[in-house]
């Protein structure tokens, strides 16, 4: 098993971050320190130290949670804002989120310590979809879904919906369901506000085939072995 891998696999890190880590020389392996990204480890056999702890396989964790608004996704903050960790039970410390929510966004996010999870759920190149609710000041009329469609460019990044429908609209506000396919940083609030459609409420519904459905607010699920499956082998 390649050394990014099994440090992910243990929780350590998503398996980029891993690999940085591995770049900055704070992992050995039997002794040795090892910057190779393409080290191969035995996780019977061999002894894996990161930052002079030895790391251990464990058992992977999945877990969805309704994102409140206000918080941030992370476990601590420099800042001392309110985190998803505080919804977390406490002995889950080594787990981290999949991608990301913003401060003023709300709704699904899955959390994990498995690093190829994380990784396949995330990279582009995997293309998962993510559904969102999202309602924005002003109408909206069928120009602007077009556009989301085709693409709108926003600080020289091409920004794309692979769906976009409208819910309801008037004078006042509008209501949107888009969904995504790359999960770029921010991506929704950016492609709307070079529409000038500024957003007042974003709610994530979906990642791949698992729905927000019926999950209070500020409240967190275990993912079962079957949408595990799903996710990994088909979103």
């Amino acid at each position: 098993m390649r050394l990014q891998k099994y440090l992910a696999d243990a929780g350590v890190a998503s398996r980029r971050a891993a690999e940085r880590l591995i770049v900055e020389g704070r992992v050995s392996v039997n002794g040795r320190v090892v910057e190779q990204l393409g080290t191969q480890v035995n996780p019977g056999s061999d002894r894996v130290i990161l930052d002079g702890q030895e790391v251990r396989s464990r058992r992977k964790v999945y877990v969805a949670l309704h994102k409140p608004r206000g918080f941030i996704c992370t476990r601590r903050d420099p800042e001392d804002r309110r985190t998803i960790g505080e919804l977390l039970p406490i002995e889950w410390g080594n787990l981290y989120s999949v991608g990301r929510l913003d401060r003023d966004s709300e709704g699904l996010i899955f959390l994990t310590n498995d690093g190829e999870f994380c990784l396949k759920l995330t990279h582009p190149r995997y293309g998962v979809r993510k559904r969102y609710r999202v309602t924005v000041e002003g109408r909206v009329e069928g120009m602007v879904l077009r556009k989301l469609l085709a693409g709108v460019e926003h600080e020289g990044e091409m920004l794309k919906a692979t769906e976009a429908t409208l819910e309801s609209a008037s004078n006042s506000q509008s209501e949107l369901v888009i969904e995504l396919a790359e999960g770029k940083n921010r991506e929704v609030r950016r492609m709307l506000a070079a529409l000038g459609l500024p957003v007042t409420r974003l709610l994530r519904t979906q990642i791949g085939r698992i729905k927000l459905g019926e999950l209070p607010v500020g409240r967190w699920r275990a993912l079962t072995d079957a949408e595990v499956k799903t996710l990994l082998s088909n979103p």
